[in-house]
């Protein structure tokens, strides 16, 4: 192979792309153990959670400082992830380094250079699916979670205790926001500052009735407990709902991911029969805007399939 040194950087970079994420998903869930196991030898009082020893400090401060940096950083809270900015920008820069040198080497050199614009992509594309897949878990637990609001205020107790009592009971991530909006009360915020900061981090229709709802009866009192009765019975007939139509649309999911698969099997396919087939097309400017334009299309119909089969229940 021509391109086999190539192809040892790039296995290499990914290798210790993989190693940096797998210490750190190590020590991440060795301080929630030990959290887990102080939390659990005492009782009464929730002791604050272990931290663990944080990553590239220097280019955490530098990036915090950037509007950029900031930016990230918001998105990073709102995906619950234990990672500083610093630590993603690293990670993202391994990967698309890792990306150009491993396509670039099974493909051609211009492969790379898209991969690695891609994966520049994708590292803000993650964001946006660990923030969806937080909100999605969110929503599933608020039946639950109206349920004990409205046990806690018909047994008397006020709106801020039954959201602590809710925070005790719930697991995350519910219980993890909700220990925010306990703790934002806590600091002197208002209710409806601290809600309405909830339902921005977890945008959803069915958190921005509940937080409506909650706010509205914190200002002017009314029949929060058959409001909230009422509220869990809607919250999980659209949980069955939101079920049976992700179960529908699973398949043209896959058809989304499965096409721009067939065409890089497609390429594969064609160096294998005629090797260096992919250097020629892409070593003129005009194999290089087909390229582009091939590539483009592929990614217009992942949108657009992906669009199509977005429905909001």
């Amino acid at each position: 192979m021509d391109n086999l040194p190539l192809l040892t950087v790039g296995v290499t970079l990914l290798t210790c792309v993989l190693a940096v994420i797998g210490v750190h998903v190590y020590s991440s869930g060795r301080a929630q153990r030990e959290a887990l196991i102080q939390r659990m030898s005492q009782t009464g009082q929730l002791t604050a959670p272990v931290q663990r020893r944080r990553h590239f400090a220097g280019v955490d401060r530098r990036l915090r400082g950037t509007t950029f940096g900031k930016r990230i950083e918001r998105k990073i809270a709102a995906t619950g992830l234990d990672l500083t900015t610093g630590e993603y920008a690293v990670y993202v820069v391994a990967g698309l380094l890792a990306l150009y040198f491993a396509v670039g080497a099974i493909f051609a050199p211009f492969f790379g250079v898209l991969a690695a614009l891609a994966g520049l992509w994708g590292g803000n594309a993650f964001l946006n699916w660990q923030r969806q897949k937080r909100t999605e878990a969110f929503i599933s637990q608020l039946p639950e979670l109206t349920r004990v609001l409205a046990n806690a205020t018909q047994a008397g107790l006020s709106m801020r205790t039954a959201l602590a009592m809710a925070a005790e009971e719930l697991d995350d991530p519910a219980g993890e926001e909700l220990h925010r909006v306990v703790d934002q009360l806590g600091y002197g915020t208002s209710m409806d500052d601290a809600l309405s900061e909830l339902a921005d981090r977890l945008p959803s229709r069915e958190l921005v009735v509940l937080v409506t709802t909650l706010v509205l009866s914190n200002r002017a009192g009314g029949q929060v407990v058959s409001s909230l009765r009422n509220l869990t019975q809607t919250l999980e007939e659209r949980k069955e709902t939101r079920r049976e139509v992700t179960t529908m649309l699973a398949q043209i999911r896959v058809t989304a991911v499965a096409v721009p698969l067939l065409g890089l099997g497609f390429l594969l396919m064609i160096n294998a029969m005629a090797p260096g087939a992919l250097d020629k097309m892409t070593g003129s400017l005009l194999g290089q805007i087909g390229t582009v334009a091939a590539f483009g299309m592929y990614a217009a119909g992942f949108v657009l399939i992906r669009r199509m089969s977005r429905i909001q229940v």
